[in-house]
Formats: structure tokens, sequence, C-alpha cells
């Protein structure tokens, strides 16, 4: 079966395919999985213009759907006058290599990573984001390079070649144009991983000096487009770019929130998960995700009004174990939840590490106060009361603490000045030698 859908002029055509394995249960269902493929494709700036769907006992180990679906695709690719088709599952190599020999030269074969690898490429605004994808996008690559350089797998008796880098190299006697650009994307890789490897260390830096100010940490997570740069937004009233499409934001944003006392911590923004990504690319944003690590508290922001919300939030779930997440405590953040009934929610308290589940509405600033008073109430329940004697001379400690604990008396004496404090837990190891007994 295939469906055709009204186009869009001056964008590229694309169809998309999706396939059901029978006895497999994917999180989404077909037709919803094909709906947020087709949301995808908008944010890469293509224009979708017809799917079509497959339901089989087993992939075909040659073209993935069978060679009778792939001739009734031709047909509506010429129907439709299409360039190009987006598989809605990763294919193997092998798929992509036959795939692509079916098709001819003429019309892309892609499938949803490497969509997902090109909207990445497009919102990535810094430098450390388009390093991580770049990574991604090579380490996709390396093993499809058959597919891109078949025309040009032919011996060669040495002398200077392009790669598919666009730089020049000599190739060795004996060697094809593919094993030249094999090891070029080879050794782009490594170099890369070695970039990130200074990003990553200098981010360790970075919350070192924040562990030892002793400021918390907040990570906002959630489904792509559940709203969490609103809610930055929102929150510290900072401009944060927001948008109603797939991974709007993709480099990681921290900004300082004032909670309801006066005391100050730091949110950040992260990249918004989604089903089925890539591998590859959860492991080049390994710098960036370990910001969710190192958080003190998890804000997992969830779209309520989502049909899908619940299959949402157990990606998002899935992808924290798979980032071996260590058992932060996790508020649920029900956004959007002017357009629900709040009633009808289901209840996630108990289910992994949910201490709280709050309602809001970031877009029109429902319930943030609430939200605020939760985070401040969930930190203190951490807090530490300790007595602790300040000498004079430190008198920069002294003012830390009123800044980032909560100081509940103070005491003049000859030696300096005691504090009865309620201390975090980032601030008990550092001022340890401070307490008096």
């Amino acid at each position: 079966m295939h469906e055709m859908i009204p186009g869009t002029p001056d964008k590229e055509r694309t169809v998309l395919v999706g396939a059901q394995i029978k006895n497999t249960r994917p999180l989404l269902n077909l037709e919803d999985s094909l709906l947020e493929l087709t949301m995808l494709a908008d944010t890469a700036g293509l224009d979708v213009v017809g799917q079509t769907v497959q339901r089989m006992q087993q992939i075909d180990p040659n073209t993935y759907i069978g060679s009778g679906k792939v001739a009734e695709i031709k047909d509506q690719l010429v129907d439709l006058d299409a360039r190009s088709i987006i598989f809605d599952d990763e294919l193997s190599p092998r798929h992509q290599r036959q795939l692509e020999r079916e098709f001819g030269e003429s019309i892309k074969v892609l499938d949803r990573s490497a969509l997902i690898l090109d909207i990445f490429a497009q919102h990535a605004r810094t430098k450390e984001g388009a390093l991580q994808v770049e990574l991604a996008q090579y380490e996709y690559r390396l093993p499809r390079l058959t597919r891109q350089w078949t025309h040009l797998a032919r011996q060669a008796g040495g002398g200077a070649v392009r790669g598919g880098s666009g730089g020049v190299g000599l190739r060795g006697p004996g060697e094809t144009q593919l094993e030249v650009d094999k090891r070029e994307i080879s050794r782009k890789i490594s170099k890369l991983k070695e970039e990130l490897e200074h990003v990553r260390e200098h981010r360790s830096q970075y919350r070192r000096q924040r562990s030892r100010a002793g400021i918390p940490v907040i990570a906002l997570v959630g489904y792509t487009n559940a709203g969490k740069s609103t809610l930055l937004r929102t929150i510290t009233g900072s401009e944060v770019y927001v948008a109603n499409q797939l991974f709007a934001t993709l480099d990681p944003l921290t900004r300082k929130v004032d909670l309801p006392s006066g005391r100050n911590v730091l949110m950040t923004d992260t990249v918004g998960f989604i089903q089925k990504l890539p591998t590859n690319l959860i492991a080049a944003f390994r710098a960036t995700l370990e910001e969710i690590i190192e958080a003190d508290l998890l804000l997992h922001v969830v779209d309520a009004s989502h049909p899908n919300v619940l299959q949402h939030i157990e990606t998002v779930e899935d992808t924290l174990a798979e980032l071996e997440m260590p058992p932060v405590p996790r508020i649920l953040v029900w956004n959007k939840i002017d357009q629900v009934n709040e009633s009808e929610l289901p209840k996630r308290i108990g289910a992994e590490h949910y201490v709280a589940e709050l309602p809001i509405s970031a877009q029109n600033n429902i319930g943030i106060d609430g939200l605020l008073a939760g985070i401040e109430d969930l930190l203190n329940s951490y807090l530490r009361k300790t007595k602790l004697s300040i000498p004079y001379q430190r008198g920069d400690l002294v003012s830390q603490l009123f800044e980032l604990a909560t100081v509940e008396g103070q005491e003049h004496t000859e030696d300096g000045v005691i504090l009865t404090v309620q201390l975090p837990p980032s601030l008990q190891e550092r001022f340890k030698q401070f307490k008096i007994t």
C-alpha cells in the first residue's frame, strides 16, 4: 500500500518507506513512526509527497523490502516526480548498496539515521556540536563507502588521487580508490576523536570548578520537541532559540536560575532524544551528554498533549539507561498541561527514579513557580545541618556560604565566625575541615 501526499514547490520531493516485520513490537506503531519521520524530513528541508508500507514475515536479505515492493516504489517515484526515498529504519550497508543499484544514480536512498545526522549537521551552531556531528557522520559512512565509490573502485598503479573528502593523497600500488577513501576517513575519525577528547577534558575541568563552587546543576532532558528550550527561556527570561520542529536546538545551553529563596542553580538544556536514535550519534555526543550524568537533578520534560507521551517517556528512560545514568533524582515535568485534562495523566512515580511529578505550561507560564519551589524543596531535602567555624581571614568562604547554602545563624568569637548552615552535598566535603563536632 502507498499514499500520495500533496507537494510543496522548490523542495526536494521524497517518498517514505515503512516496514512492519511480523512478531516485532516497535515502540511506536508504523503509522505514528512514519508521521514522526515526516516531521524529521520536514525539519531537514525535504518535501514528503508520498509514503508506502511493506508488511512482511522477515527482512529480505537483498533489498530489505523485497523486489516486488522495489518495483512498486520505482513507479511511485516516477508518478510523483520524487528524487529520494527515506526508510524508517537504519539500513545495513549491504541493503543500502543493493537498493542504490536497484533505484539507480538519480535516486538518493536514505534511512532514518542518515536523516537525523543531516538534521544535526544543519543545527550544530558551535564548534563542539559540529565536531560531534562530523564524527558521527564519518562513522556512519565508513562501512557504507562501497555504495558511494563503486564506479571508482578500479585498480591504480600509483600517482596522486583525490579522496572522498576533497584532499589529495598518494595511492599505493594496487590500491583501489575505495581503500584510499576508507583510510582517509579512518584518519579523520581518529583526529576528530582526539579533538573531542580535548573538549571532554575542558568540560570536565569546568564541571570540577563548578563542583568546587558548590552550585547545583539541573539538566533538562526529554523527547525532542517536548518544550525544554521553551521552559529554559520562560524560567530565565533569556534569549533561547525555540522552534516547533524536531531538534530545533542541538548544542547544550546553560543558564543561571534563581530559586525562590534567592539560591542560585545552573540549568542545562541538552539535545532532545528520539526513538531509533543512531547509536554512533549517542557515542559522538558523549562529552555533551556527560552534563546529564554529572547533574544533581534531572527534569524530564514531556509533552503531556502528545498521543504517544508514554512511548516518549520510555524512549528517554531507555536512552538514559544506555548512557549508564547514575541514580540521580528525577522530576517528571508534564508540559503543555493547558492542552489536556490533568486528571487523565498517567502516574509515573515509583517507576524508575521519579521523586515528584509537576504539571506546567512553559509556553503560558503556568506552574513555573510551583516547579521552582519543587526543585528547591528537593535540593533542600539533601541538606545537612552543620556548624562551621570559619577564621576571619577566610571571609571569602563566609561569602560563599551565604550565597550557596542556607545560613540559619552566626556567632562571632575571638578566632572567627561560627555559622549554623544547611549544607548541600556538593559543599559538605569542601567545608569538612571547618566542621565543629
